[in-house]
């Protein structure tokens, strides 16, 4: 396996930084697919009885809350593998992890499409949750820390093109599942058994291609033309290095732990029921017969929301290189306050495109957050663990992923238990993800350059090529 270790990796004097990009993207468009993996829920859950018309399965089918847990597993092994790997990540460097990544998400796949042929629900979750979902904590971290180290001058439009691609990936795979489903239906598991098999295998090629594509630059290698900026007093961004359990000692890595909880937290909560929101505020009863969101415009606005998500990614990202990463999280968290704020009066007001408009801004910030922190991290640590510390701090992903649904479910069902319209049961929860906005300002604020005492060794002057 000597192709796949760091050091056969090293790019040449004559290799060009901009193949790292395409590398990139071909693994995060695949593992994006995981948000898109809702378009198998409803057929998993009818593989008995083979009518998706249905309202219920037959005796035996798996429930639409057995099917979602999918979904939460691969999240969560998602955060635990990228804390628990970060390290070997480092070590190994990029082309070992993004084919393990490779190996792990598509086999995880093949191990599910057995557990939907034998309809045995565990080994689904252990395909798709488990394989998959460290295959996904591998293959998100590895391209956005290889990226950085490749464009040193420009860290948050590197990593926005990688993250855009993930966030990008359900474009792309929810059609793709879709259509693949409708192509073999007749297989006896309604198309989702030979849907994972036929994904698994266009997946585990672009991944393959690219680990094979990737490199890693010399220790002494920097951009042509481009000089380091002497850390001034007070400035944010170091030309120190810190090492990962150094930086996980720091208050600096505590707050940026808070500030990715809080944003992730605000915006999970809602993607995740804003199809059911904007059809429960904006009903026939609310807007007059015949004039309420229907179930196919719901969809639309879900759509809506992950164009958004996306190029929020990439814009806000390349935003944050101008401007820098602090004051670019407190665009975030100061608009959003007050837009979370307004919510409920738009839907009080009956305005529909101030609703939608609202939430679009919103989306855009919950992924431009995502985009932004790696950069915020090698500001803060510099880019010898930039990939360990990142992974460490998606652990605040995984616990935002839990807080965020059970926020607006829980205050939206006791709302409702309480006797308050649906359209006004989400009043309280857009107050309270205002308030955690407001907490996530105060711990952005906060935010100072790491101290001298936790500084690693600095590597030796850089020599110039691209």
């Amino acid at each position: 396996m000597g192709f796949l270790d760091r050091e056969h990796s090293v790019a040449g004097s004559n290799w060009t930084r901009w193949l790292v990009p395409p590398a990139a993207l071909a693994v995060h468009l695949s593992i994006g697919q995981i948000y898109g993996y809702s378009v198998f829920n409803k057929p998993l859950s009818r593989l008995i009885s083979g009518d998706l018309t249905a309202e219920t399965g037959a005796p035996g089918d798996w429930s639409l809350f057995q099917v979602g847990l999918i979904f939460s597993v691969a999240l969560f092994f998602l955060g635990a593998s990228s804390a628990i790997f970060g390290k070997w990540v480092e070590r190994e460097g990029p082309r070992k992890t993004m084919f393990a990544s490779a190996l792990l998400f598509c086999g995880g796949f093949f191990v599910a499409a057995l557990g939907v042929k034998l309809h045995s629900l565990p080994l689904v979750i252990f395909g798709n949750g488990v394989l998959g979902g460290i295959g996904l904590g591998l293959g998100y971290i590895s391209p956005v820390s290889t990226l950085i180290k490749w464009f040193p001058d420009r860290p948050g439009l590197a990593t926005g093109m990688a993250i855009m691609g993930f966030g990008g990936g359900a474009l792309i795979g929810s059609p793709l599942g879709t259509a693949l489903m409708a192509r073999f239906a007749g297989d006896g598991t309604l198309g989702v058994g030979s849907t994972f098999l036929v994904m698994g295998a266009v997946y585990l090629l672009f991944m393959l291609f690219g680990a094979f594509l990737i490199r890693v630059p010399a220790d002494d290698w920097k951009p042509a033309g481009w000089t380091p900026k002497p850390q001034a007093a007070g400035g944010m961004i170091s030309t120190h290095n810190v090492l990962v359990d150094q930086a996980f000692r720091t208050p600096q890595f505590w707050l940026l732990f808070a500030v990715l909880f809080l944003n992730v937290t605000a915006g999970i909560g809602v993607l995740g029921q804003a199809s059911v929101m904007i059809q429960e505020m904006f009903s026939d009863r609310v807007l007059g017969a015949g004039n309420g969101v229907t179930a196919a415009a719901a969809a639309g606005f879900v759509g809506l929301l992950s164009i958004f998500n996306m190029a929020g990614r990439f814009i806000w990202s390349s935003t944050s290189d101008r401007i820098g990463r602090k004051p670019t999280y407190m665009i975030f968290f100061a608009l959003g306050a007050v837009l979370y704020f307004l919510i409920p009066m738009f839907g009080n007001m009956g305005s529909l495109v101030l609703f939608v408009a609202g939430f679009c801004v919103i989306m855009s910030m919950y992924g431009g957050g995502f985009a932004t922190i790696p950069a915020y991290l090698r500001d803060m640590f510099g880019t010898a663990n930039v990939g360990a510390i990142h992974g460490r701090l998606l652990l605040a992903w995984s616990a935002a992923a839990i807080v965020g649904p059970s926020l607006v479910n829980g205050f939206r069902d006791s709302q409702i238990k309480a006797g308050i319209p649906a359209a006004q049961a989400y009043s309280t929860t857009m107050y309270i993800m205002a308030a955690l906005l407001v907490v996530g300002f105060v711990a952005n604020l906060m935010v100072r350059p790491v101290a001298e005492k936790f500084w690693a060794q600095n590597r030796a002057p850089a020599a110039s090529h691209d």
